[in-house]
């Protein structure tokens, strides 16, 4: 028995033990002292970034001849021409003053060329309607000429095949209606089509296939792989479709999910609800899925049935196969939560005490709100680094011979240091994200081992949660920067095999994808097992005061003595974590499709990115606010066993109803 222990019985009790120790000392100094030159270097990295960097060249689109649109950056003043309209596949194009707007869809006789427009006898289109920047001093312009461009001025399916535009790997194209996302002119699917028809009218040349035109259109024809051209299609509908609907992925994704998360949370506290609560949201969670696939359903059968159609097939077959996959979903939700029945009901029991301490510090709930907004400040911080540090590359050209003429692309290249400067900053941003995570389970571990340890639970309030926070954040940030350090290490190198993984697709070499797959997946399952070591670590902190090596060499070997029981229990538990998130991130997303739908509907190429971009924010919200009971149940279960090694029964700290339950379902 050490000095610094008692025997109670048969027990080892810390001799000064009286709760949650109150004699503590910085911990993992050193560690603090890392963040803190590791903040300090990413911010002179940062300064450094910004003032050798511009980040107009990576918000802002690049024409051919290496001018920013919109700027007056590069040999020529584009400030009046702020738009980019794509000449080729090779992200060729010209500075424009608005995205050409064109009532008829397509102008096939009028050219937009790297030296201006090209008008045929037949165009409609005038130089008012589309103003392109001045290019004659460019040394890299081309201008168009009949035999170039335009061989026969009667057969825009001339022009299509001329030297000029060459299905779309040349120096020109067709003048298309289109709309601007993020500064580029994005061609309309029904500009695609009018061209389509116009192009082949009257022919019997079937060697351009309808889909693969229309393909085309956006930025046409890949020179290199067919499986360029579909990716750059979807990638620049998916941009299109999340721009228009921006504001209601903000205004929903965020803002309906942070209110339904913190009504959940904050019910689950109310004595008597919480049952309510969880099964409720169990059966809406089933019926939003079934009901979302009947009504995917009738929408594809009234498309189908429409007379003139006003849906392609593809489409009508998305929404038919998409009705299937709703109704798949809410089949394995059916099977799943009968599977998990019994184990819901159970949980709902440890997640009751965790109700009673945050009834007690109702103020805890908003924990993962400031938590949210550090993390949001940071994120400004660091994405102005980031852009600015993208922006220091240097360009380069090369030429692309189609028949006669030589067409320059632009390439922009990054040095060894630039890259070994986005390493560094990437691994800043895994530090500095899990240190803040790991702060915010300090400080509530802290709070919640105070009202387990608290013989009167009157003495508990909100000036606890306050407390919690200036004592940790003042004694044990080393400590959590410890434990955040290791994980984005990890984090670190697996974002390094990622990249090795992209090289191997590159080089297609099934051996090298195979070794790195293995690889991958053990990073894996180590960031998960650092991570729930870790959380942990951090209770044994919270309570004793103890360094992070101390804290999680003790917390492993009182989960391992008690392995049977934390984990069934966690387990469990769990379950009520997963219906909480589950009946948010539904909830939020159904809200977003009805909204959506009859707002904007017609103005997507498809609902699905905005939906699934908003699922995406409200489970991460819905993890913030069940995070919180997650916290809340580790703690108080790990408190628990700590007390019940260290005191009798009729000396221990936890109530009656605990101890009951724990020795019942346990």
């Amino acid at each position: 028995m050490s000095g610094d222990e008692i025997e109670q019985g048969d027990k080892l009790t810390p001799a000064d033990f009286e709760g949650v120790t109150s004699h503590r000392h910085c911990t993992d100094v050193l560690c603090t002292l890392l963040l803190w030159i590791m903040w300090l270097s990413m911010t002179g990295l940062g300064i450094y970034a910004y003032q050798n960097g511009d980040y107009r060249l990576i918000l802002y689109p690049l024409d051919y001849a290496g001018n920013v649109c919109g700027t007056d950056y590069g040999n020529h003043d584009m400030r009046e021409y702020p738009y980019l309209y794509y000449v080729n596949d090779f992200a060729g194009g010209v500075c424009v003053k608005e995205c050409p707007a064109i009532e008829e869809l397509t102008d096939p006789y009028t050219l937009i060329t790297y030296d201006g427009l090209y008008r045929t006898n037949n165009s409609f289109v005038t130089t008012d309607q589309i103003a392109i920047a001045d290019y004659s001093k460019s040394n890299n312009s081309l201008s168009c000429t009949e035999e170039l461009c335009y061989p026969d001025p009667s057969d825009p399916k001339s022009a299509y095949t001329s030297y000029g535009v060459n299905k779309g790997q040349g120096f020109a194209w067709f003048a298309l209606d289109s709309y601007e996302v993020l500064w580029r002119c994005v061609v309309s699917d029904d500009a695609k089509q009018a061209l389509y028809d116009v192009a082949t009218t009257n022919e019997t040349d079937t060697t351009v296939a309808p889909s693969d035109f229309l393909a085309e259109t956006l930025i046409p024809e890949n020179q290199v792989t067919e499986a360029f051209k579909g990716g750059y299609n979807f990638y620049s509908n998916l941009y299109g479709d999340l721009w228009t609907s921006r504001y209601y992925i903000l205004g929903i994704g965020f803002g309906v999910s942070l209110v339904l998360g913190f009504t959940y949370a904050f019910m689950l506290r109310i004595p008597g609800v919480l049952s309510f609560m969880v099964w409720a949201s169990v059966f809406m969670s089933i019926a939003i899925f079934f009901v979302a696939g009947w009504y995917a359903g009738e929408t594809a059968a009234a498309w189908a049935a429409a007379d003139p159609p006003t849906f392609t097939e593809d489409e009508i077959k998305a929404a038919t196969y998409g009705s299937y996959v709703l109704y798949g979903i809410g089949g394995l939700l059916v099977l799943l939560f009968l599977f998990m029945r019994k184990r819901i009901q159970l949980a709902m029991g440890c997640v009751k005490e965790t109700s009673k301490a945050i009834i007690a510090m109702p103020i805890i709930i908003l924990f993962p709100v400031i938590q949210a907004l550090g993390f949001m400040v940071f994120m400004i911080i660091w994405s102005v680094y980031a852009v600015n540090l993208a922006s220091m590359g240097e360009f380069s050209t090369y030429s692309v011979t189609a028949g006669p003429i030589s067409i320059s692309v632009r390439s922009f290249e990054f040095s060894d240091f630039v890259k070994q400067c986005g390493w560094y900053l990437l691994f800043c941003f895994f530090w500095s994200g899990q240190f803040i995570l790991a702060m915010g389970e300090i400080v509530f571990a802290m709070a919640v081992s105070k009202w387990y340890f608290c013989r009167d639970k009157d003495e508990i309030g909100n000036l606890t949660v306050i407390k919690s926070a200036t004592t940790s954040i003042w004694y044990h940030s080393g400590t959590a920067a410890f434990g955040s350090l290791l994980i984005a290490i990890i984090k670190l190198i697996r974002a390094f095999i990622a990249y090795l993984q992209k090289k191997a697709e590159e080089m297609d070499s099934s051996i090298a994808k195979a070794i790195l797959c293995c690889f991958q997946c053990c990073f894996w399952c180590l960031e998960k097992c650092m991570k729930f070591l870790n959380k942990n670590a951090y209770i044994q902190t919270a309570i004793f005061g103890t360094a992070f090596c101390t804290s999680a060499k003790e917390a492993f070997f009182l989960i391992l003595r008690n392995a049977m029981r934390i984990a069934s229990i966690t387990y469990v538990s769990g379950g009520v974590m997963f219906v909480g998130k589950v009946f948010i991130t539904s909830m939020t997303t159904g809200l977003a499709y009805i909204a959506i739908s009859q707002q904007i509907g017609d103005e997507l190429y498809s609902i699905i990115g905005p939906l699934v971009f908003i699922a995406f924010i409200a489970w991460f919200i819905a993890g913030m606010f069940m995070g919180v009971y997650d916290m809340g149940i580790a703690t108080i279960l790990q408190c628990f066993v700590a007390d019940e090694e260290m005191f009798d029964d009729d000396q221990m700290y936890a109530e009656g109803a605990l101890k009951s339950w724990v020795d019942s379902h346990g």
